[in-house]
């Protein structure tokens, strides 16, 4: 398949801890096929978990950001350090009501109670996957949409087809893969697949980046975006992570690879850039 021409992509951090390795792997991957294709880099702060994400860690991956010297084209650091931004997820509530709209208008948001426990008995007996499937037991009680309770989308059976620039063509169905998406929490939050997926359509990104771990998603996040009307997704491209051992990848509590301990040792970006890409 010849790839489509590309004209945005975003590299998209969670301030949930310090910027680290396998966010620098990401940021070479990102910028160079970016530099490649004549796309334009979108920064996005993806804090749209309000429990977890601080401040402190948004300041700590601008400034990392600068120090290694990626430069965004749209929502540069400095435009989040002057207070409200478009490319910060908790700046972005409209947009995630309009959709919550959207899909309501075609009946296909509802409540549900169901507990963390009571997904891993539905996931029980589903093979080897760290994924919890939901059985849809709540689409027909009609739970209030309200807090309190978890909303999801209805994901019909069904395959979703694309071709990974990376991994070749794939095939996904998401109602094998999770069942009816949540898209908020019983705490109030939008979840990352439905945040993203709402931002990539507003923002008009047209190349999805990121590490093979998050594979999973793809297909239900094209399915999601098409419910919104996005008529043809984005590319992707998963590349491969760094791994802390052969089962287990870097986390941002691995302070041996966080940036900011990094360059508090006296490492030069040359080393980190070095490391990152060790591997790859």
């Amino acid at each position: 398949m010849s790839p489509r021409q590309s004209s945005r992509t975003r590299f998209a951090p969670a301030p949930t801890g310090w910027l680290h390795l396998g966010h620098v792997r990401n940021a070479i991957c990102v910028w160079e096929l970016a530099r490649e294709r004549g796309a334009r880099v979108l920064l996005r702060i993806e804090d749209h978990d309000r429990e977890r994400c601080r401040s402190e860690y948004e300041t700590g991956i601008l400034d990392d950001l600068d120090w290694l010297g990626f430069r965004p084209d749209i929502y540069p650091t400095d435009s989040f350090r002057a207070g409200t931004c478009l490319g910060r997820q908790s700046d972005r509530q409209r947009f995630y009501l309009d959709a919550l709209d959207k899909l309501r208008e075609m009946g296909l948001v509802y409540a549900c109670d169901c507990s963390r426990s009571a997904l891993a008995s539905m996931s029980s007996g589903r093979g080897e996957t760290s994924e919890l499937w939901y059985a849809n037991r709540c689409r027909s009680r009609q739970l209030p949409l309200i807090d309190g309770y978890g909303w999801r989308v209805r994901m019909e059976p069904g395959l979703e087809e694309f071709e990974d620039l990376m991994l070749g063509l794939q095939h996904q169905d998401p109602s094998q893969q999770c069942g009816d998406m949540l898209i908020r929490d019983r705490r109030g939050n939008w979840t990352y697949q439905f945040a993203v997926t709402v931002d990539d359509l507003d923002q008009e990104i047209d190349l999805v980046i990121r590490g093979a771990d998050l594979l999973p998603s793809t297909g239900r996040q094209i399915r999601l975006a098409r419910l919104l009307g996005r008529s043809t997704p984005p590319e992707y491209a998963h590349h491969a992570l760094i791994m802390k051992s052969p089962m287990q990848k870097l986390s941002k509590s691995d302070r041996d690879t966080g940036i900011r301990d990094l360059r508090a040792q006296g490492w030069t970006r040359e080393d980190v850039f070095r490391l990152s890409v060790a591997g790859r």
